[in-house]
């Protein structure tokens, strides 16, 4: 039987079909009724499996099959190399709206590429062959321990809307009607940590926050950007898990901004809802209790292992009437309705099936615009004339992460990815006449970089590692997926691979049930004393016919490297056999190593006498900081850091560079904030570089040299101590970023410095309509003082009549601007009511009349940077909508 939610669609459908003008205007119209046919067609069952986050194939009507889950927040992430731009809070620090447009299409478009290479092995349905994708991340980074901020926009809510927008915009294409791939800006509400409290945490935000800071980038994600998704997030947020939430779901999203995509939970986000919010008080009224509040699509973890039971609560559900088939109807419309827009599914009109080659992964373009990424996301925060470096300098690198590479790729990205350049390598490219010396450091809590792919022979002598695939046989129908394999005695297919990974994702011959088995030797390039580890598989490394690295069992996601350490001999060979399993680990299959110093103080003083400059490379990895982590080690813990200071043992090596009395530069590598205060008082440069992607070591090595005028600015405030900040759990905004924080920062949001100096006119403030409150505009010029090009951001900032709770000061605009020494250009900012507006204590939006402070500079303004400012008057109320 058609329920009456699919007979309403089917006749509206029937309509535009009569009137086909009308229908060729309206995609949308037209995607819904080829939806609502197909879900007519479908038995209860089928309508249950759609759900989850995996949808099976439906042969019987030609559906193939489809998995929700896959991610993009800085490159696409595949089974082969795919393109690693700067992690998202980099890509923040470029203050750069166009540029963002363009990666986030690059982005797009390998996503497209995986989904084509999907087709082409058969592998629909696993995670990364999608046409949507779990992006961007927009939840405001509003205090410095939480792990995942590195995947954010940073701290500021107009900068994180006009970058999400941009993001969402560049992903999707110019019709989100037709959307290239579905953009989900996540996590929709009230989400920033920490991490070890998500799943149950009850957030009281307050009307003004709420209003405030934590929904206008997703406001304008939706309203501005149309995304066609969105992502509900694993907290409560007043009393209701934010994906049962009728304040967020149904009053906000779909009534004030008007959306008509889908809602996807946070994976087992639903299954809080029962199990640890205890909202529900089982997982039938669990899963009603978020298909009634509107998410269309549940992302459940137990998919990861292949689990075939979720469809029970649904069925449960259904028979207890706490749903009904119209309310399964209403998602599954919405869900395909998608894939058909996308070019998943043919039969609309105006979208052929999604088909970007595979040759579109990692192109010239899509290497040169990671490379512009890093380089504009690098934030120059001290220089004493020691930057740039003379090109035939004799410079000393130390530090743990200087000639890391791991760091470089930050979390949520790709283990295949685009050639990468560590800072070391990227500083002998950009300055082929300088002595440049590597200096090991000891043990660390960084350590552990992927193995390069040269330093492997297979055994017939030929440099990678000889792969062998064997497939077992497929499931029987209500088999345990756990269930141990009996593999084929012969290999499906046997090739040489370049390291130890599986490609069986882009193998048609192999099944989805293999094991693949690893065989050759690793070859050292240097004698000395290395930490070897190996994730996702299990096998031995032997040196001298001993095992020296073995692994008896599967590591899993996200578990701390397990590193021994190994004296190895340059060119001699160390024989390897690892093997790994499908579904068997949820950690990529990689071999570890980092060469050490056994001598620090011996090798620091050696690799240090005829120096020049002292570059320290230090800061965090995404291995440290990251999302809901195993890790607790000292300033660390559960993914969460509990000091703003770098590791002891950096602090210790930083005392030791800066006694040997040559100038020292500080390159920081870190995902968020750091305490900067002793490198800012005793370094000669101080160089912020995030986890900058695999471009991130040539950037660095560019503006050292000078070759690139540095011109980030930081998305964040840098503090001094966490003594300065409330609680981590409180989400009241008092005390928080640049925009409520009374004391001094280290460093402030918005700061960096140039090679090359800039001056503003004064301003020249326009009332757009009559009255300042309807919009104005601002204009002035700036102008290159200096002596050689560089980009400036120039950024504008609002002082607003006194209101209790009102931001010291607030960013409204910002543009950035390439200029040759001496050349001026006008720059001009028109802001909008919403732009000029602030919110109330009850949460309302509105342009309050009385004086305001527009100020335009390389900064916030009473920092000291280059700035211009002017008063204006708005005389009348306008209230904004939510």
């Amino acid at each position: 039987m058609v329920s009456a939610t699919l007979k309403g669609m089917l006749l509206a459908g029937s309509i535009l079909a009569a009137c086909p003008s009308l229908a060729q205007a309206d995609v949308r119209a037209e995607a819904d009724r080829l939806a609502a046919a197909l879900v007519a067609k479908m038995t209860p069952d089928e309508k249950i499996a759609q759900l989850v986050n995996v949808a099976p194939a439906i042969p019987r009507l030609n559906i193939p099959a489809y998995n929700w889950w896959t991610e993009s927040l800085h490159g696409a992430i595949g089974p082969v190399p795919t393109t690693n731009f700067p992690e998202p809070i980099g890509l923040a620090a470029t203050f750069d709206v166009p540029l963002m447009h363009q990666v986030a299409g690059t982005i797009s478009t390998e996503v497209r590429a995986l989904h084509t290479l999907g087709r082409q092995t058969g592998k629909l349905g696993k995670i990364g062959t999608g046409l949507d994708t779990w992006s961007p991340n927009i939840n405001i980074f509003r205090d410095p321990r939480w792990g995942r901020g590195q995947e954010t926009y940073g701290e500021d809510p107009y900068l994180t809307a006009r970058l999400g927008v941009a993001f969402v915009t560049g992903v999707q294409g110019a019709n989100p009607d037709l959307p290239d791939v579905i953009a989900t800006p996540k996590h929709f509400a009230v989400h920033s940590g920490p991490e070890s409290t998500r799943h149950t945490a009850d957030i009281p935000v307050t009307p003004y926050d709420l209003e405030d800071t934590y929904l206008p980038a997703f406001r304008a994600a939706i309203v501005d950007a149309k995304a066609g998704s969105i992502m509900c997030a694993y907290n409560r947020v007043l009393g209701q898990p934010a994906c049962a939430s009728d304040m967020l779901l149904k009053d906000h999203l779909r009534g004030a901004w008007g959306f008509t995509g889908y809602v996807v939970s946070d994976c087992d986000a639903v299954v809080d809802i029962y199990e640890h919010h205890k909202y529900a008080p089982d997982g039938p009224s669990g899963v009603a209790a978020a298909l009634h509040a509107g998410v269309d699509n549940e992302c459940n973890n137990a998919t990861l292992g292949g689990a075939t039971n979720l469809g029970e609560r649904y069925k449960t559900a259904l028979a207890r009437k706490l749903i009904g088939e119209p309310d399964m109807d209403r998602a599954l419309v919405r869900l395909f309705s998608a894939r058909f827009r996308a070019g998943d599914l043919p039969g609309l009109r105006a979208r052929q099936l999604s088909a970007v080659p595979v040759s579109a992964i990692g192109t010239a373009e899509a290497q040169a615009r990671t490379l512009q990424a890093a380089s504009e996301s690098l934030v120059l925060l001290k220089n004493d004339g020691t930057l740039p470096l003379k090109p035939t300098s004799k410079i000393a690198v130390i530090g743990p992460l200087a000639d890391a590479t791991r760091v470089l790729r930050g979390n949520y990205s790709s283990a295949q990815t685009g050639p990468r350049f560590s800072i070391i390598d990227g500083l002998r490219a950009a300055m082929p006449a300088a002595k440049i010396t590597l200096v090991p450091f000891t043990a660390s809590i960084t350590d552990g970089d992927p193995i390069p792919d040269g330093a492997f022979v297979d055994p017939d002598g030929k440099p990678g590692l000889r792969a062998d695939y064997y497939n077992a046989p497929p499931l029987a129908p209500g088999a345990d997926p756990k269930t141990s394999a009996v593999y084929d005695a012969k290999p499906a297919v046997t090739r040489s691979e370049n390291n130890l990974g599986s490609r069986a994702s882009e193998l048609k011959q192999v099944s989805e049930r293999y094991k693949v088995v690893w065989t050759g030797f690793l070859v050292a390039p240097e004698t000395g004393t290395y930490r070897l580890a190996v994730t996702g598989a299990i096998g031995d490394l032997r040196v001298d016919g001993k095992p020296a690295l073995t692994a008896q069992r599967y590591s899993q996601w996200a578990e701390p490297l397990k590193l021994v350490e190994v004296s190895l001999r340059k060119g001699d060979r160390y024989p390897i056999r690892f093997q790994s399993e499908a579904g068997a680990t949820s950690a990529a299959s990689t071999l570890f190593w980092k060469r050490i110093s056994t001598n620090l103080d011996a090798d620091l003083a050696a690799g240090t006498a005829d120096a020049d400059a002292i570059i320290a490379v230090v800061g965090l990895t995404s291995d440290l900081e990251g999302e809901e982590m195993p890790i607790h080690v000292e300033g660390f813990s559960g993914g969460d850091k509990t000091s703003l200071d770098l590791p002891a043992d950096q602090r210790a090596l930083l005392e030791k560079a800066r006694a040997l009395g040559k100038p020292l530069v500080v390159v920081a590598m870190n995902g968020s904030a750091i305490n900067l205060a002793w490198a800012k008082a005793n370094a000669a440069a101080i160089l912020e570089a995030w986890y900058p992607g695999q471009a991130g070591g040539l950037a660095v090595g560019n503006v050292l040299a000078g070759k690139t005028n540095p011109s980030g600015r930081l998305p964040l405030t840098f503090y001094e101590t966490l003594a300065d900040l409330p609680p981590f759990d409180d989400y009241g905004m008092k005390g928080r970023t640049y925009r409520y924080y009374q004391g001094r920062p280290v460093y402030p949001f918005g700061y960096g410095l140039s090679y090359t100096s800039f001056a503003y006119a004064p301003l020249k403030v326009q009332p757009i309509a009559g009255d300042a409150a309807q919009g104005v505009r601002v204009t002035t010029t700036i102008t290159n003082t200096g002596k050689r090009a560089g980009d400036e951001v120039a950024q504008l900032y609002l002082n607003f009549p006194d209101a209790p709770r009102a931001p010291r000061v607030a960013l409204r605009g910002f543009q950035r601007v390439s200029l040759q020494p001496g050349e001026k250009r006008t720059v001009t900012f028109d802001l909008s009511p919403r732009d000029l507006s602030s919110v109330a204590q009850d949460g309302t939006r509105r342009v309050v009349p009385g004086g305001y402070r527009v100020s335009v500079g390389s900064g916030q303004p009473d920092t000291g940077v280059p700035s211009q400012s002017a008063r204006f008057t708005a005389a009348k109320t306008v209230e904004l909508p939510k």
